[in-house]
């Protein structure tokens, strides 16, 4: 288990290191679970989101974008639920005074019982070798089928109990498995109770209920209730989508995982309006085109799977995650789901305003189903840092011993920077020239960088660890012929080309539209 927490130690530092992410408010000791995007983290992460709105909106005809306030009437959120089921399972140790949410300190205890299973699995592999029968094993051997019963056991207790929303039965589960907490081993527990997740706030100086303002907990909201404007002005035919990219709000019991779970954080949401009926076939045409998105990155298709819900919202009839393999294990990345008709119905009934569509097709009106895609665009950063970041052997040094570097091989498409321009020698001042020269033209075309701050080989390796895809060194020749020579960032491979001839090389590699390309 050390080696995924010295790769997550490993990923974090790099992100502050070499200016992705900061602790937000660090002077003063930071505030818990909120932080802030640094020069190369801002830039990849709108890399990132003109991917996705390009993706959705560019490359589909009808799909529309819309940009919602985050303050909304707070009727809103009375008829999408969130007022009165917007709840996590809250329970306090009272030695440590430490909040946890009770579902996850369950959750993992289950993860120790089929941490345990396989740990047998893996010694019986090493002691019977290549004759070793794995799947016989799981379904016969007694200590592995026992470990793996009280996993799936805890679990359908635990899903029940969230189901019928019974917090002593969450309780009770977690005196029965003897659930400590994490920091303290202390197992003095409060009964376990629901806590909401929105943050509230006044409308200007009114005080009590009706001046009450949420911070939304979700973007979607705003896309529901703005779906007859965007389609009599857009003049969109069933189905059709609106797609928009916008902060969120919950004041999560326990914010932990770095960036994965945060209390501020940035939602890419898409809501598909279908014909009622339709539901099953757009759900699983949506589940297939995302997986799509995610694959183009040339993320490995190993770290991603689908994970179906097994406790559904209230507002859905089908709803799935992709999950990807971060450091920590596999968790949710991006959700679909099948909203049917629940929150344009409620919004017409709390609002007294109709919410229908006119299908010319039909000659009826009917309150349109709807399938969500939901992406965490931070979830996204940490997934693609993840994924990207690699330490490798790189030769030996003038001692025999072996080097290694970090480089971060994202896509050349989302990389932060697309180039870095550098003089061989930073005291020629003809050298100079020219490079700057060179950065001036290049910049027009892509986000770069001019450096003379060292020598080239550590040079080299800053923009390995930032992502850069290519490092031009201007040098001597270059005065004599124009030419310089290009690097590139995962085969280190360097050639020679001519100056003119640097755009369309760049332009190439990290041109998006590749990604839309079949």
């Amino acid at each position: 288990m050390s080696q995924p927490v010295d790769l997550f130690k490993k990923l974090t530092a790099h992100c502050k290191e070499y200016g992705f992410i900061y602790q937000s408010s660090e002077i003063y000791d930071g505030l818990s679970a909120v932080y802030d995007y640094g020069p190369y983290g801002v830039l990849l992460k709108n890399n990132i989101k003109e991917y996705w709105w390009k993706s959705m909106v560019q490359m589909h005809e009808n799909i529309v974008g819309l940009d919602a306030a985050i303050f909304m009437h707070p009727l809103t959120w009375k008829a999408s639920g969130h007022v009165d089921a917007f709840n996590d399972p809250l329970v306090d140790n009272k030695d440590s005074k430490r909040r946890y949410r009770a579902d996850q300190l369950i959750e993992g205890a289950i993860e120790k019982f089929q941490e345990k299973a396989e740990k047998e699995v893996e010694k019986a592999k090493k002691r019977f070798g290549d004759s070793f029968d794995e799947k016989l094993y799981r379904e016969t051997n007694p200590r592995v089928v026992e470990y793996l019963k009280k996993a799936t056991d805890t679990n359908d207790r635990m899903n029940e109990a969230l189901r019928n929303g019974d917090m002593a039965g969450l309780g009770a589960l977690i005196a029965e498995l003897e659930i400590a907490d994490p920091d303290t081993g202390s197992r003095n527990w409060t009964d376990v109770r629901m806590f909401n997740l929105m943050f509230n706030t006044q409308l200007g100086n009114i005080a009590g209920e009706e001046g009450k303002l949420y911070l939304r907990p979700e973007t979607a909201q705003g896309i529901f209730v703005n779906f007859l404007n965007v389609q009599k002005t857009t003049r969109q035919k069933l189905p059709f989508g609106i797609a928009q990219i916008g902060k969120a709000f919950r004041n999560e019991i326990v914010a932990r995982q770095f960036i994965f779970r945060m209390r501020e954080f940035e939602q890419m949401e898409m809501q598909f309006f279908i014909k009622p009926g339709t539901q099953q076939e757009w759900y699983d045409y949506w589940k297939q085109a995302r997986l799509k998105w995610h694959l183009a990155l040339g993320t490995d298709a190993g770290k991603l799977r689908f994970h179906d819900h097994e406790n559904l919202a209230h507002y859905a009839d089908a709803a799935v995650d992709i999950q990807f393999e971060f450091p920590f294990g596999f968790r949710e990345l991006e959700g679909i789901h099948s909203r049917t008709d629940f929150d344009l119905s409620e919004h017409q009934k709390l609002s007294n305003k109709k919410l229908q569509y006119f299908d010319p097709e039909s000659n009826e009106n009917y309150v349109p189903y709807v399938i969500e895609t939901s992406i965490g665009c931070d979830r996204m950063f940490l997934a693609m840092m993840g994924n990207a970041l690699v330490e490798e052997a790189v030769g030996e040094n003038s001692d025999g011993e072996g080097n290694t570097r970090d480089v971060l091989k994202l896509h050349p498409a989302l990389s932060p920077l697309k180039f870095a321009v550098m003089p061989l020698k930073r005291n020629e001042q003809g050298l100079v020239t020219k490079a700057k020269h060179i950065f001036n033209e290049l910049k027009l075309h892509f986000p770069g960088l001019y450096d003379d701050t060292g020598s080239i080989g550590k040079l080299y390796r800053r923009q390995d660890a930032v992502g850069t895809p290519f490092c031009i060194t201007v040098d001597f020749d270059t005065l004599e012929n124009d030419t310089v020579t290009i690097r590139e960032r995962d085969s280190m491979a360097q050639q020679r080309v001519s100056i003119s001839a640097l755009e369309g090389m760049i332009r190439k590699e990290v041109d998006m539209s590749r990604l839309f390309k079949g």
